[in-house]
């Protein structure tokens, strides 16, 4: 007989209860057992939607037999929920062996879909969302985290991190200093989605360390970061060009033409000879 149980990935809130979906609550109201990160903190959520199944704790620090110990009960016949402490389980979260131990048996493994910051934060950056990668947490250590963005530089899809309030002022330090080649490269600051503190930040790299040092209530919470992916080398160049066509035009009007266009082609890297082109093209 095939075994009809099931492993359900369901999201739960990352702040307002609200943004709980009413197949999330029948879900987890309706399976043997519920897997959670934290037993505590998700027993306050199961206590809030009146969810009376059983919890079980998988964690990160779960051992292979504690894993085990779910897919028997899967195989015996149990559907299972797992859920994280907030969010889309297994975004930066705990999960990965049991779902890919549950596949490995032929256990259907369904997702109940619902809130996740990585999401959240992409929709609202106002950054290129197209085309992204999500990269977790950056390294503790500064060295290893510079070493990791120096890795990301020349990425041209925008990219996703975590942070955590004590190490956010420190990260976006490294950051503004490990692309301080194109100072003007954005980053969009998402601190404390859907909470009742909830704010945003968009600008660039050192105008973004320089907001979370402008007030210490801009350091709390929990943090998403969105990078804006590198230009491909035309476009860098194109807006090069036409920054230097900008302070070539006011040069020239208290310098020659050659002088002027020679100041703004080593000011901005520009290539002198198309810079001097278009600006023999603005004077005919």
């Amino acid at each position: 007989m095939q075994n009809e149980a099931k492993l359900f990935v369901v999201a739960t809130p990352i702040g307002n209860l609200e943004d709980m979906s009413p197949r999330a609550v029948a879900v987890l109201k309706e399976v043997e057992l519920i897997a959670a990160e934290d037993t505590r903190h998700s027993k306050r959520l199961m206590q809030h939607f009146g969810v009376a199944t059983p919890l079980t704790s998988h964690h990160d620090f779960s051992s292979a037999a504690e894993v085990q110990r779910l897919l028997d009960a899967l195989v015996a016949g149990s559907s299972i929920a797992l859920i994280s402490d907030a969010g889309t389980p297994l975004i930066a979260d705990p999960g990965y062996q049991l779902v890919a131990g549950a596949r490995a048996l032929g256990i259907e493994v369904l997702p109940i879909p619902g809130p996740s910051a990585l999401v959240a934060a992409l929709s609202v950056s106002g950054i290129a969302c197209d085309r992204f990668r999500f990269e977790g947490f950056l390294p503790a250590k500064s060295a290893q985290r510079r070493k990791r963005l120096e890795a990301l530089a020349h990425e041209q899809a925008s990219v996703v991190f975590y942070e955590s309030p004590h190490r956010i002022a420190a990260s976006l330090g490294d950051i503004a200093a490990v692309f301080s080649a194109t100072p003007e490269r954005r980053i969009f600051v998402a601190r404390e989605l859907t909470k009742k503190f909830e704010s945003h930040f968009l600008g660039s790299v050192v105008e973004a360390a320089a907001w979370v040092g402008a007030d210490e209530n801009n350091a709390r919470g929990e943090f998403v970061l969105v990078l804006e992916g590198a230009k491909e080398e035309g476009d860098e160049q194109q807006d090069a060009l036409l920054r230097a066509v900008e302070i070539a035009r006011k040069l020239a009007q208290e310098l020659s033409m050659k002088r002027a266009v020679a100041l703004a082609a080593e000011l901005t890297g520009a290539r002198k000879n198309a810079l001097y082109a278009l600006m023999l093209e603005e004077s005919d």
